[in-house]
């Protein structure tokens, strides 16, 4: 009787190194996969970051771009994973990127997590408008997404009923108009791309 419980014993744990070791090995082949299919970016990034696994595999988490931005825009993400814990990322609540002149965080990163990107080539995120918040909705004449857009009219403009409208190749999702939205909640929200 003694020598079946060692057995089950014994068994039992060999499962579970196996399962354990199986899914680990799974979680990591996954991972991988996901990262070269293209995995979903649920932070929006400085200006010049490329696709969200390779950033994460290339960002030293140096902090080179957050001293850098003169709008202190950029943050280090914190106390959320260990993948992404230190890594810098941008919370347009807070302080959207102002898209300054010279673009200073990318020649600062020395991982080349951030890539030199002309400023009509950024793709941050995109803007995503609502207009059930939005107080044009109930007839206030309010124009501060579209009149703050630093990339104008080729970015955010009104339709010909007034309401906002977003242009997908315009938009670089900075985050300012939705850092200057009034409504409660936001009416337009940028989305990482």
């Amino acid at each position: 009787r003694e020598a079946l419980h060692e057995i089950q014993r014994v068994g039992r744990f060999f499962r579970q190194l196996v399962d354990r070791t199986l899914g680990h090995a799974a979680d990591y082949v996954g991972d991988r996969v996901e990262g070269f299919v293209g995995r979903p970016r649920h932070r929006l990034r400085p200006p010049g970051a490329i696709a969200e696994a390779a950033f994460l595999d290339t960002c030293y988490r140096c902090g080179n771009c957050v001293g850098i931005c003169p709008a202190r825009a950029i943050q280090h993400i914190k106390g959320e994973s260990e993948e992404l814990d230190g890594t810098p990322a941008i919370f347009a609540d807070h302080q959207p990127c102002l898209v300054c002149d010279g673009l200073q965080c990318m020649p600062a990163c020395p991982s080349g997590a951030l890539q030199i990107t002309p400023r009509e080539q950024i793709a941050m995120g995109l803007a995503r408008f609502d207009p059930e918040p939005c107080l044009r909705t109930g007839g206030e004449a309010c124009t501060e997404c579209v009149d703050t857009c630093p990339e104008g009219e080729r970015a955010l403009r009104f339709n010909d009923e007034g309401v906002v409208e977003v242009l997908n190749g315009g938009c670089i999702g900075c985050g300012v108009c939705q850092w200057r939205c009034p409504s409660q909640p936001k009416a337009i929200v940028v989305q990482p791309r």
